[in-house]
């Protein structure tokens, strides 16, 4: 009689098997997942242990957004334990929505987005740059990559520092990119000590964006430029019949509450910046432009930026097979089927808030702290 490690085994090796021809089949139609990202075998809780994975889950299940200024740290710590492994593995290392470009790949989009950034804030070789809010790293050794300057990630995450610099080691980038884990409210970094500085959908999570700003003015030298792109709520936004969607796409992404596009110039400018400029990137134009910035020109058409999501569901559900197996022979933590859940519905609330043009991720302000006189 076979033994019960050989039975569990045996049946595990089936489960993977399956597991891994649907995925193959999958792909074989709809193209790989993880371009240079993390394989779904390593599907993780992060720093959570495995075993708790479900039960850190249940913070999303209240209705209710988190909106205790002094619970939200740990609230999105949480949530990026939770989410990293598996928007590693379906979105790779750039955490970020961008423009559509024709001819081009999802992944190349995002990096002509990041690039953006090198001539918004006039990164040059040498430069001390910070990345507020860095995730793992894509963006950061992007620009690092293209512009010649060091960059300097803080995130709150320290999985995801960990996981940033064995992408930066990879990447032979990691004596340019440095990754330091800490609260972007309280930044462990001198005053005056970068030449520049951005943020990538991540100021969103702060309760209160006069203080992630007020630390950011606080780190920049005299002059130095900062850029954000940013999710808020647009002009169009009517709370009496939007507030299902923007409270889905709250509770979906750990965020305490989404700002008005106002807001964003307005905060900006209390904690003594200097606008520059003011644009939504995500804005659908009514025929095809360039947009040009910098000595870049990028190119834009009528392609909406929710596109990449509505496109995706066929790939969503080809995830969750593969996520539901992985987990069901304990491959993955169980409570991982449960976030990718959560993750599926949040997209749908995101293109909804896309399509009624509620909702932007790619809020862009440029912004200048005052030169000494």
């Amino acid at each position: 009689m076979d033994s019960p490690l050989a039975v569990f085994s045996s049946a595990g090796a089936g489960a993977l098997l399956v597991a891994g021809t649907l995925y193959c089949l999958f792909a074989f139609l709809l193209g790989p997942v993880e371009k240079n990202s993390n394989p779904a075998v390593n599907l993780s809780g992060g720093s959570i242990a495995a075993g708790n994975v479900r039960d850190k889950y249940e913070f999303r299940r209240p209705k209710e957004t988190v909106r205790v200024t002094d619970k939200v740290p740990d609230f999105v710590d949480t949530f990026y334990n939770l989410v990293t492994d598996i928007y590693e593995w379906g979105w790779g290392q750039s955490f970020h929505f961008s423009p559509p470009v024709p001819g081009k790949s999802d992944g190349e989009a995002s990096k002509l987005h990041e690039l953006m950034i090198v001539d918004l804030i006039g990164a040059r070789p040498g430069d001390r740059i910070l990345d507020v809010g860095c995730g793992i790293g894509g963006p950061m050794r992007t620009i690092a990559a293209h512009s010649g300057a060091n960059v300097v990630g803080i995130t709150i995450n320290d999985y995801q520092v960990n996981r940033a610099r064995t992408h930066n080691k990879k990447a032979g980038l990691d004596k340019q990119c440095d990754v330091v884990q800490g609260n972007f409210l309280a930044m462990p970094f001198p005053s005056n000590s970068f030449d520049g500085a951005y943020s990538i959908e991540a100021t969103c999570h702060a309760p209160k964006l006069e203080e992630v700003y007020a630390e950011i003015f606080r780190v920049l030298k005299p002059g130095a430029l900062y850029t954000s792109y940013d999710w808020i709520t647009t002009e169009k936004y009517r709370p009496e019949e939007d507030a299902e969607i923007i409270q889905g796409i709250e509770r979906g992404n750990a965020l305490p509450g989404l700002r008005s596009y106002s807001d964003i110039t307005a905060a900006a400018r209390e904690v003594g910046f200097e606008v520059v400029r003011v644009r939504d990137l995500a804005r659908e134009p009514t025929t095809a432009r360039w947009l040009e910035v910098g000595r870049m020109t990028y190119w834009r058409n009528h392609v909406p930026w929710w596109s990449r999501l509505k496109f995706g569901r066929i790939a969503y559900w080809r995830n969750h097979i593969v996520v539901s197996v992985l987990a069901a022979v304990g491959v993955a933590p169980k409570g991982t089927v449960d976030v990718h859940e959560m993750l599926c519905k949040t997209a749908e609330y995101l293109t909804k808030g896309g399509e009624k043009g509620i909702f932007s991720p790619m809020h862009m302000i440029l912004c200048r702290k005052p030169a000494e006189k």
